[in-house]
């Protein structure tokens, strides 16, 4: 499925903050701010996952926990050049964000073009609910915008506009399907691990990307759903990848600082590719 954005009324330029000067060359073409590099627990007082990527193009969300909202203000992001929401699973830490950027959208900063949210199956009906739990009268009224839901099948391509998708199942839930995707956009590319236990597809669709971030839950621990970092260690020369920095961090890690020889993402972390 491809979906096109209006043509109208689209805020594609960089925000203030990630605006780069005219006499600065190369241009950057892909810019990714780390807006939550925490766990479900907010490990070190780590927003929740999310990561805010721009282009030339087009913008978009990786994830959209509870504090991407505070975190894109935190950052001096504007939320009106998002074009689309990519959720890696339907766990609150990963898409309870939605309903506060609807209320953004309705009251503090109006919008009237579409916002579409690729995610697993079930998410259009998950999101409204979560909508509707959280905001019960707000939810009965249409909101001002069109929402779009595209439905991502694991090995399959989708394109939002000018960014090609390609999602794959990883391991991290029993019943319900786990995504992560590797995104490209004007010539960029980035794979997002989503939450997942060890796969072999890491290593496979991390290859040739300029950007691969990865969650990093554990350390001593070892379970099939989440990564432990000696684990990502022992793999790390299969990967790939131009950049691997560890995200989703847990207290384990955290604690094992300096045993650890990959970058740890921030929250605030701007990357250029």
């Amino acid at each position: 499925m491809v979906i096109f954005p209006d043509s109208g009324n689209n805020p594609h330029k960089p925000t203030a903050k990630a605006a780069v000067p005219s006499d600065e060359s190369p241009t950057v073409a892909v810019r990714v701010t780390f807006l939550g590099t925490g766990d479900a627990f907010n490990a070190r007082a780590c927003c929740h996952a999310s990561y805010f990527v721009e282009a030339p193009s087009a913008a978009l969300l990786l994830d959209c926990g509870p504090s991407t909202l505070l975190a894109m203000k935190r950052d001096g992001h504007s939320v009106d050049p998002i074009d689309a929401v990519v959720l890696s699973h339907l766990h609150g830490d990963h898409f309870g964000g939605l309903p506060f950027f609807f209320l953004a959208y309705t009251f503090d900063t109006p919008r009237q073009r579409p916002l579409t949210i690729v995610g697993p199956p079930g998410t259009e009906s998950r999101v409204h609910e979560l909508y509707r739990a959280m905001y019960r009268d707000l939810s009965s009224r249409p909101l001002p915008f069109e929402l779009r839901f595209v439905e991502a099948t694991p090995g399959v391509h989708c394109a939002v506009g000018a960014v090609d998708l390609l999602p794959f199942a990883v391991p991290h839930q029993q019943t319900e399907i786990s995504l992560a995707y590797r995104v490209a956009v004007d010539g960029r590319s980035i794979l997002y691990s989503g939450d997942s236990g060890w796969t072999e597809a890491l290593v496979t669709h991390s290859r040739g990307t300029d950007l691969f971030i990865c969650e990093c839950c554990f350390f001593e621990t070892r379970v099939d759903f989440h990564l432990d970092y000696p684990r990502i260690a022992e793999n790390r020369e299969r990967f790939g990848c131009r950049r691997l920095v560890l995200s989703h961090i847990g207290r384990e890690v955290f604690a094992h600082r300096d045993e650890i020889r990959e970058e740890l993402g921030r929250d605030g972390l701007l990357i250029e590719l």
